[in-house]
């Protein structure tokens, strides 16, 4: 369903243009996880759900992947108006 815009970020990600907030790197170390990981989930993953943020009207997309060991991760991320990807939370579901 979200095939373009999956495209769109997994092509950011392989090009290494992609910024990570604060929350994320914090969950990202709390879960164990590091950016390969993320990375890894991004590229093996699907999103299985579209947000959309009540402050900003930004949508968000909820990719659930693979880290590089295989466990399943779950990686919200946004198209930023500077053309990178945003990660704003990974999480361990």
């Amino acid at each position: 369903m979200h095939d373009r815009i999956l495209k769109r970020i997994r092509i950011k990600v392989r090009a290494r243009q992609y910024v990570m907030t604060l929350h994320a790197d914090e969950e990202m170390d709390s879960d164990g996880l590091t950016i390969f990981d993320v990375e890894s989930g991004v590229l093996t993953g699907e999103i299985v759900e579209r947000q959309k943020d009540a402050k900003t009207s930004e949508w968000k997309y909820v990719v659930r992947g693979r880290t590089l060991d295989g466990a399943p991760v779950v990686v919200v991320s946004k198209l930023t108006l500077t053309g990178k990807v945003a990660f704003i939370t990974v999480y361990r579901p």
